[in-house]
């Protein structure tokens, strides 16, 4: 026999017999790790075929020679749960979560009947819950939050009657509770039940589940009807949330629901008694609260506040109308002295070849901002302190005053120029109003606090420069525009639209910036005013969002009635291929669109503004649409137009971008996105997630990158 065919037959019968080694329970896991997608790290090394027996392999833990549990979390695990597991018959434990498991769960995982805990948390599963999940009588944990998991909960899980704790929070869940979901799940010790589409009432028997502690969660669901007295049974140490629901009338008041605050109760407002600070009317209906609360205009017997107030409110009326009459006519005077005094300027011009410090004239001149001599401004710059914000700044006020500058264009927040310096290096320099000499220690604290802020995916403050008069910032450069033109085009340039990829980067990029912004950075900043016009795009594509901070300093530096009423004339900005081809743009432009609905009453932004305009940028970059859409004669917003789509049943190929309709490989994809999309751009600020929770979401799509 060849020598060669020998060895190739001795090799093939020694993997065999290698293989034929490893126990059962060894190759229900292997077969567990074969489904298993993409790089599994260095965690799963040690998982050998060779092995007589899986107790040794990481994750895995045994006893007399049985596989009890499985303990791999937190591993950026991805691919579909394999049924094999089922075939580990002495299991105890499953410990996934954290991972990017996608797909239904399998039925024949319920088949582990020995089964005691279940930790899926945090991946991509969806699907209902199998109604074999009444199977697992030993089963005492069941943790499925943070997935897509939708359908009512199956009566069966009443059968688990050993259940001690049970999170289907942030799922999809709908419908009502099972009947006797209280009396059978009495070893409860943990519910949390919370941002699901649960409907219908309450169960009063929840007030039976006497062994809860901590927390019982309901809360950031569609629970109606009147809250249980019998909630009142709950131990005293238990905290009861029931915010953000539609439940209805008076809060009783006994035992746990008694000590529980306003929170608990929030977002219900038909909600009457302590502690809300809205009384119970005896007498009056449910009906009759709705009508109060949808038309405040109106009293509680029915008459028009007008009517009840009659001659005294119509001279209240009439000086009313009189009092803003006249302001207008103020502005309007203002207005006209201003566009008087620009007609005098020197004008629009282009200015290729200026220095800095000619440019900053020019600027003064141009845009008339705030002081008649600016012949001073020499003398100005020359006492500003130039302040370094990072070691790796080479360069110092003079040389940034000599350096070539290019007008990009003008925003409320002040000029901005791309400076090129001696050495090739670009800067971006913006220039703020003017600020008085009282406010200058806080400008400097606050710039300094904006410096300290270092993350890839925002724009880096390199220095700054300030004096009584003068203030400039000096950001890094960015080389690649800005997202609105990478989405949309830019006028006469070739349009090549954005592939999914790098759609899904840009997205990823922008949450983990506003996450680190909202969570880590020194002063947990708001951006107040996200839009694709300042998430600026770097060679590689990844975005930066820029303009943070810029708010609360253009409050400190913009203190002139004169330079406040010249911001409201209009945005200034470069349209063209050269920077210093200057179109006015009316501030009811599309920047209106990416504003909370809230951000019209509130005058303090807050984290879930910054959520409902990244949703919006999320929408725009799937749909390949301008924030605002024609419909007929009237415009709507794009949010809007989608949520029109989507309850007239429309396809999703029918919403997004038609440059994607090839990328149907990505379909599961492109809607998990979308769905994220319209939970960010929620109505109701508080059930809209925080960015911490959206990028972490974002780190589970990682096959998209």
């Amino acid at each position: 026999m060849d020598p060669l065919l020998f060895l190739l037959i001795l090799l093939v019968c020694n993997h065999k017999a290698r293989l034929s080694a490893l126990n059962d329970e060894g190759l229900a896991l292997l077969s567990f790790h074969q489904s298993l997608e993409g790089d599994t790290g260095s965690y799963l090394i040690n998982w050998n075929s060779s092995d007589p027996n899986p107790c040794s392999w990481h994750g895995v833990s045994c006893r007399n020679q049985k596989v009890h549990a499985l303990v791999v979390p937190n591993m950026g695990l991805s691919g579909y749960l394999s049924p094999a597991l089922a075939n580990l018959s002495s299991i105890r434990h499953v410990n996934l979560k954290n991972n990017s498991f996608r797909g239904t769960l399998p039925t024949m995982l319920f088949s582990a009947t020995r089964l005691k805990s279940l930790e899926l948390s945090g991946n991509l599963l969806y699907g209902p819950l199998p109604t074999e999940v009444g199977i697992l009588k030993n089963l005492q944990t069941l943790d499925i939050s943070q997935n897509s998991f939708n359908g009512t909960v199956p009566s069966s899980i009443v059968q688990c009657k050993r259940l001690t704790t049970l999170v289907l929070s942030q799922n999809c869940f709908i419908g009502s509770l099972p009947e006797g979901f209280g009396d059978s799940l009495a070893n409860l010790q943990k519910l949390d039940l919370s941002y699901n589409s649960f409907s219908g009432s309450i169960p009063g028997d929840i007030g039976n589940l006497s062994n809860l502690h901590g927390i019982l969660d309901l809360s950031h669901n569609f629970f109606t009807g009147v809250i249980p007295a019998s909630l009142g049974s709950l131990s005293e140490t238990v905290y009861v949330d029931l915010s953000y629901n539609n439940l209805t009338g008076p809060i009783p008041q006994n035992g746990a629901l008694g000590n529980a605050g306003p929170t608990a109760f929030m977002g219900n407002p038909f909600l009457c008694g302590l502690p809300l600070k809205i009384s119970c009317h005896s007498g009056s209906s449910n009906a009759d609260s709705q009508s109060l609360f949808r038309n405040p205009v109106q009293s509680t017997n029915g008459n028009s506040i007008k009517s009840g107030k009659g001659h005294s409110s119509s001279h209240r009326v009439i000086k009313t109308v009189a009092f803003v009459m006249g302001g207008v006519c103020f502005i309007g005077f203002l207005f006209s002295y201003w566009y008087k005094k620009a007609s005098v300027c020197n004008g629009v011009r282009k200015v290729t070849g200026y220095r800095l410090e000619e440019k900053l004239m020019i600027g003064r001149d141009i845009f008339c901002f705030a002081k008649k001599d600016i012949d001073t401004l020499s003398e100005n710059m020359e006492q500003c302190n130039f302040v370094p914000l990072d070691t790796e700044v080479d360069f110092d006020l003079e040389q940034l005053l000599k350096a070539s500058a290019f007008l990009l264009g003008k925003s409320s927040s002040g000029i901005l120029y791309k400076v090129v310096l001696d050495n090739g290096l670009a800067v971006a320099v913006r220039r703020l109003g003017d600020g008085g000499e009282q406010r200058l220690k806080e400008f400097q604290t606050e710039v300094e606090a904006i410096g300290k802020i270092r993350h890839p995916n925002a724009v880096n403050l390199r220095a700054y420069c300030c004096s009584d008069d003068e203030k400039l910032l000096i950001y890094d450069y960015i080389t690649n525009g800005n997202l609105t033109a990478a989405i949309h085009g830019k006028s006469g340039f070739p349009f090549k639209p954005l592939s999914w990829p790098v759609r899904v980067k840009i997205m990823k990029g922008i949450a983990k910036g506003l996450a680190f912004l909202h969570e880590v950075s020194p002063k947990r900043y708001v951006h107040g005013n996200l839009k694709p016009s300042n998430i600026l795009l770097g060679e590689d594509m990844e975005p930066h969002i820029s303009d943070f901070g810029l708010g609360r300093l253009t409050n400190i530096t913009d203190e002139s009635p004169e330079f406040q009423v010249e911001q409201k004339m209009a945005i200034w900005t470069s349209q063209q291929s050269s920077p210093y081809e200057l179109t006015a743009i009316n501030q009811s432009s599309n920047g209106s669109y990416y504003r909370a609905p809230e951000a019209l009453n509130d005058t303090k932004p807050s984290q879930k503004w910054d959520v409902y305009s990244f949703g919006v940028i999320l929408l725009e970059m799937i749909s390949g649409m301008l924030p605002s859409v024609q419909v007929g004669s009237s415009e709507i917003d794009l949010v809007q137009w989608l949520q029109l789509g989507i309850d007239e049943k429309k396809p999703l190929s029918s919403l997004i971008d038609p440059s994607l309709a090839h990328r149907w490989g990505e379909e599961d994809n492109i809607s998990a996105i979308f769905k994220l999309a319209l939970a960010c751009t929620h109505k109701n600020p508080d059930r809209r997630p925080s960015m911490r929770f959206v990028s972490y979401s974002f780190e589970k799509l990682t096959s998209l990158s």
